[in-house]
């Protein structure tokens, strides 16, 4: 039998159909991996037990000829989403302890659909980062390796899950995109990551960030096994004010290879000063892989991108401003308090104590934003920008079918560059967060190596809610780029 840890999520379920091995057994090969690998950081809460027990379940359900879309399959669910009577922390010692007495939308659909979960992934505290280095409980370690030996980032926020599925930890895992937090990292770590329309996945019961960017999406070893994952994690919620009300495509029946006639977009715009020739190269062979398949590239302006990120920045603190006002120990989270403390004195010793450096910085700059006298100034002209960047997308998707990009300007990094300059980090989203801003699909594909051997991606961006255009894209551009590298420097 093939080391069940390799498989992909859709040959594991097309195995567990077959009767080749049980979803115990599947399990119980990640739990080992998870064990093996633990240096990595990748999960704050192992849950073996009960994922051992889901996995016994679920055989019993296919034996009764009741599997659903994900039966039987372990995966990672990111420590942002709520699962029951489980601990989630959103990495921050804040949350420490707090076992939800509710599922998250997203959880319940994958668990509804037979999904088997191994323990919560590490992120970003708040999932407020890029590099997976402010969580509380330590950061996560990129099973890729530098070529000096250095210990890089995984990416972020949704760090931990891509680590656990780069290193074969979890057959997939779920993620959140603010800015780029699912992509970035996928990129970083190799693997695929979809970002679908803001509204295809219902966010109740995922600890917010940026309400109105926020979005869950797969994180997995290939595009189709983003397609299955999607398909059974969306779907109308009427606890979401903004889940859209529309019926889950089949989005793996998208995936048909052919995109002979389709229109690519190319932005001229993303081209920015200072981008290193081998991520130029690896949008280049991109570009020619579709080409090659029969689709037709088209130049594409999006002039409002150079905005994007300083517009994300005022949008994204200011609603995590307001967000993040509830953990002040009294209705939410820990509480620090001394005898004879003021409420005043208790709100600010608890939020000192429960938040870490970043968000405490992005906290600030949003409650600056929104303040009397700069409200007009910052927030209200980020808002117009961002509709701005908005009909730029809706413009260019006049003429195309789905926008090819780069996910992120390099590969991934040392742990530890970067920390002292918080503007120089917020640059790794500089090609993610305009996709986000305008609530689009992006889905970033491992397409390359760097020159260090490390790898990189290239993102798709799509109309809104036409995820299928950008799978049967990034189908086609998997294909072609036939990326079979593995951080343990496996073929397979």
């Amino acid at each position: 039998m093939t080391d069940l840890t390799n498989l992909t999520l859709a040959d594991a379920r097309d195995g567990l159909a077959k009767g080749d091995y049980t979803s115990v057994e599947l399990t119980e090969a990640h739990i080992k991996s998870m064990e093996a690998h633990r240096n990595l950081n990748a999960f704050i809460t192992e849950t073996p037990e009960k994922a051992i027990e889901m996995a016994k379940a679920s055989d019993a359900k296919r034996a009764k000829g009741e599997a659903g879309k994900m039966e039987g399959l372990p995966i990672a669910i990111k420590d942002l989403f709520c699962t029951e009577g489980v601990q989630t922390t959103a990495a921050s010692h804040i949350l420490e302890g707090f076992k939800p007495q509710y599922e998250s939308t997203v959880t319940a659909n994958l668990f509804n659909n037979g999904a088997v979960m191994l323990g919560k992934a590490n992120l970003d505290e708040f999932a407020m980062g890029s590099s997976n280095t402010s969580s509380y409980y330590g950061n996560v370690i990129n099973p890729w390796k530098g070529k000096d030996g250095k210990d890089l980032v995984p990416g972020g926020s949704s760090g931990g899950s891509a680590a656990a599925v780069a290193a074969h930890l979890a057959l997939a895992a779920t993620g959140t995109d603010t800015g780029g937090s699912i992509r970035q990292p996928a990129s970083y770590c190799g693997i695929v990551g979809l970002k679908p329309t803001y509204g295809r996945c219902s966010r109740w019961g995922v600890v917010a960030f940026a309400s109105s960017l926020d979005q869950a999406g797969p994180m997995t070893k290939t595009v189709r096994d983003a397609a299955i994952m999607l398909g059974a994690m969306a779907g109308h919620d009427a606890k979401d004010s903004t889940s859209a009300p529309m019926a889950v495509p089949d989005f793996e029946a998208a995936l048909t290879g052919d995109i002979r006639g389709m229109k690519i977009g190319i932005p001229k715009e993303y081209r920015v000063d200072g981008m290193p020739e081998e991520i130029n190269k690896l949008w280049d062979n991109g570009i020619a892989m579709l080409r090659d398949a029969g689709a037709e590239v088209v130049d594409v302006t999006l002039p409002h991108t150079k905005y994007a990120l300083g517009t994300y920045y005022i949008v994204a603190p200011a609603e995590a401003s307001s967000n993040l006002a509830r953990y002040d120990g009294l209705r939410y989270g820990q509480r620090v308090m001394d005898e004879g403390d003021s409420l005043d004195d208790m709100y600010m010793k608890s939020r000192a104590a429960g938040f870490g450096k970043e968000v405490q910085r992005r906290i600030m700059i949003g409650t600056y934003v929104l303040s009397a006298g700069y409200y007009d100034a910052y927030y209200n002209k980020a808002l117009k920008v961002r509709r701005r960047i908005y009909e730029d997308f809706a413009t260019a998707f006049g003429t195309v079918d789905t926008i090819l990009a780069p996910t992120a300007p390099s590969a991934a990094f040392a742990i530890g560059d970067n920390e002292d300059d918080p503007v120089k980090m917020y640059l790794n989203d500089v090609f993610t967060v305009p996709a986000s801003l305008a609530g689009l699909p992006g889905l970033s594909v491992p397409t390359g190596l760097s020159a260090d051997g490390l790898p990189l991606g290239l993102q798709l961006i799509g109309k809104p809610f036409d995820e299928e255009t950008v799978l049967r894209v990034g189908g086609v551009l998997e294909s072609a780029a036939n990326f079979t590298a593995t951080p343990f420097g496996q073929e397979g």
